[in-house]
């Protein structure tokens, strides 16, 4: 087979900046490939997508249903689109993805309202919740109808499944319905070492965003609907979203390569460990402080700002708030022992000096 292809890149190289920066796993390009040739039905009639269905059943429940979609922003527009009103709002932390990271696609896409709450670790609770949910007979404001919350958070910390479960009856006691992004929640199950419906449709969640791109696929996730009386007119929202992909059994078959066997917890489960052996080592430098618990494959850290400086031009990654010296280090689930061993090195190094 003629291919004019050609690698642009050192594949030995690998950095700390983003699990989305690691490649696929071999399994799901096996899998890929083995979904390729012959003809099967478009836009999710297909094989695999009908197979998948069941294999999310299996963990989450007899009344789940998978919508895979390209992406985890799409994921969460749809999600938050089919679970609000065209007048309504969505309480989230002010870390949030879909407040920080989405390009205001939840309200420039979703037509929804977000309603933020600071809080110290991620993590929302029936308390902060309460510090927006209120005024749904007010005209003039945005009716709270959804609380969504992110597992693992966007700083790294984990929800214990009690913890959601607080949520989830705090807010179904208001009226309002439990969205959970979960663009890292394999990392969230192996963490806490329980299946993923402890923490998701046993504790109350309606609608999860199940990704896959962070844990090992070439691309897609999920919408996984867990309360069908939670959303309306899923497809639909899919297909106006632009999130409804054609030859969907390329999404639906990398989902199940993970899912049907352990392939989404040895992934999650190395990554965590990458980010324990980083925090280790880097906990014993002088001049470097943890921020935050480190409960899955992310470490925030500050630093010296010049060390970062000089760090990244060994290793790529992110300043998280550059003017305090806050940085993210986070791990996948390529990343080497020595890869994190070389780094605590180059660290200690540019300390040093």
């Amino acid at each position: 087979m003629r291919t004019d292809a050609r690698r642009h890149h050192d594949p030995q190289i690998r950095g700390f900046a983003s699990d989305n920066y690691a490649g696929a796993h071999p399994e799901i390009l096996a899998a890929i490939a083995l979904a390729n040739g012959g003809h099967q039905i478009a836009y999710g009639e297909d094989d695999y997508t009908a197979n998948l269905q069941q294999i999310v059943k299996g963990h989450f429940g007899p009344t789940a249903e998978a919508f895979p979609v390209f992406n985890g922003t799409g994921a969460n527009v749809v999600s938050l689109q089919a679970m609000t009103d065209r007048w309504g709002a969505v309480i989230c932390a002010e870390s949030a993805h879909i407040n920080v990271d989405e390009g205001g696609a939840p309200e420039r896409v979703g037509g929804l309202k977000l309603l933020t709450v600071p809080t110290p670790d991620g993590k929302l609770t029936p308390e902060l919740i309460d510090r927006q949910a209120y005024g749904w007979d007010d005209e003039h404001r945005a009716m709270p109808q959804v609380v969504s919350i992110t597992q693992n958070t966007e700083l790294g910390t984990v929800y214990t499944p009690d913890e959601i479960r607080a949520i989830c009856e705090h807010s179904h006691e208001r009226g309002m319905k439990v969205h959970l992004d979960g663009a890292r929640i394999a990392n969230a199950a192996a963490s806490l070492g329980v299946p993923v419906r402890t923490f998701t449709s046993e504790a109350g969640v309606d609608v999860l965003s199940f990704g896959g791109t962070k844990n090992g696929a070439l691309f897609g996730e999920a919408v996984v609907v867990l309360n069908p009386d939670a959303v309306r007119a899923m497809k639909h929202l899919r297909k106006l979203s632009m999130q409804l992909a054609s030859k969907m059994r390329f999404v639906s078959v990398q989902l199940e390569a993970l899912l049907a066997g352990d392939l989404w917890l040895r992934n999650a489960r190395h990554a965590n460990a990458m980010a324990q052996r980083l925090a280790e080592g880097v906990r014993a430098v002088d001049g470097v402080e943890i921020l935050y618990p480190v409960q899955a494959n992310a470490v925030f850290a500050r630093l010296p700002h010049d060390v970062s400086e000089r760090l990244q031009k060994r290793f790529r990654f992110y300043f998280w708030d550059e003017a305090a010296g806050d940085v993210r280090w986070m791990c996948s689930f390529d990343t080497t022992e020595d890869d994190v061993d070389a780094f605590v090195l180059a660290l200690k190094e540019e300390i040093a000096k």
